[in-house]
């Protein structure tokens, strides 16, 4: 049984609890998990024993590689993705079809409504969602690809860093040495933030030079292909002041004591609390303002997320960042970011960027 074949079947049992007969998954991500096609345009109607893609003669040939064996419904030009569906759900004879509540729009459900006037159509919530929080074992190995593809860019392009060079450079530089080292491309645009800049916590490149400032901060992240990677480091291209120096050791010593804390069992609020506790008594509660983590996976936000109010317990499997931050205006931030595995006894750290203050200085 391959892993999109046991997804299925997961997926069939919460179509059962959702006292459904079929599942018809819009969300394109989630037609990715569940089959390996990675084209979009192409919905996936399962029931609780089968299953069939309803696409179009584009990815014939891209699904016989992606997923060969899987049940077809190729929709013929001018027939759209709305008579495919109703072709397919009519054949199925199903009586109660279960939608993505948060994917398939209102006009699109009562336009099913219409079509299909002798089945119920029950709206869901996040079923696939719930199958995407535990990676497997696939899942795992191409996070850690994503995160040695993310670290062999930076190491590159920070060895070759010069104060001349902009944040918009260093941005095109970590995307062109991702790809080279076999990556898709980078999981989001990198966010290369100089000095006061880097207060902002999504920044976004701009022509200011590397060498205008004592530190530059740098978030990026690899996609593997499909799975994604997400890291955070500063780079010291001039001194390192006391302010720095003190910044960055509370920001290091909350982020190492919410990854030591990371075990199954803890509530994302619980992992925010250890790491927020600690800037907090330092007298930077108010300087950190965001979350401490979240999932990735086929997105690069995904549940669970570390933060005030996240009541979901970790699970093995798990995979989520950790990413404590302390921002300044007007002097800068400072975040330190890394991959972390929910394993059965604890965690497991995936990035391995090393990030004592003395690893960030250049040269």
């Amino acid at each position: 049984m391959s892993s999109f074949d046991g997804r299925r079947k997961k997926l069939r049992s919460l179509v059962r609890q959702a006292e459904a007969d079929a599942l018809l998954v819009t969300n394109f991500k989630n037609v990715t998990y569940l089959t390996g096609f990675t084209g979009d345009d192409s919905y996936l109607f399962a029931t609780l024993d089968d299953e069939v893609l309803v696409t179009d003669p584009r990815y014939t040939t891209q699904l016989e590689e992606e997923c060969p064996g899987l049940n077809l419904e190729i929709r013929e030009p001018g027939v759209t993705m709305l008579q495919g569906v109703t072709a397919v759900a009519k054949r199925a004879s199903v009586e109660r079809l279960g939608l993505e509540g948060s994917s398939a729009t209102l006009s699109f459900q009562q336009t099913l409504v219409k079509e299909l006037p002798s089945q119920k159509l029950v709206v869901t919530e996040n079923l696939v969602e719930r199958l995407r929080l535990i990676k497997d074992k696939d899942e795992i190995d191409a996070t850690r690809v994503a995160c040695q593809q993310a670290r062999r860019a930076y190491d590159v392009v920070r060895a070759g860093l010069t104060p001349d060079m902009t944040e918009l450079d260093v941005a095109a530089e970590l995307e062109y040495r991702a790809r080279r080292f076999g990556a898709k491309s980078l999981s989001f645009p990198a966010i290369v933030a100089v000095g006061p800049r880097s207060a902002l916590p999504h920044a976004r490149p701009t022509s200011q030079r590397i060498g205008a400032d004592d530190f530059t901060l740098i978030d990026w992240g690899v996609n593997s292909g499909l799975y994604m990677s997400d890291l955070t480091r500063i780079v010291v291209t001039g001194r390192i002041s006391p302010k720095l120096r003190k910044i960055y050791g509370v920001v290091l010593k909350a982020q190492l004591a919410a990854i030591d804390a990371i075990r199954p069992g803890l509530t994302g609020e619980q992992v925010d609390r250890v790491a927020r506790r600690i800037i907090t008594r330092a007298g930077f509660g108010k300087a950190f303002g965001h979350g401490l983590g979240h999932g990735t996976g086929l997105e690069i936000h995904e549940a669970p997320r570390l933060a005030v109010g996240q009541k979901t317990k970790l699970e093995p499997g798990m995979i989520v960042t950790v990413e404590p931050g302390i921002y300044v205006p007007g002097w800068g931030g400072v975040r330190i970011e890394d991959d972390v595995l929910v394993t059965r006894t604890g965690h497991e750290v995936l990035s391995d960027v090393p990030k004592q203050l003395e690893d960030c200085l250049l040269g």
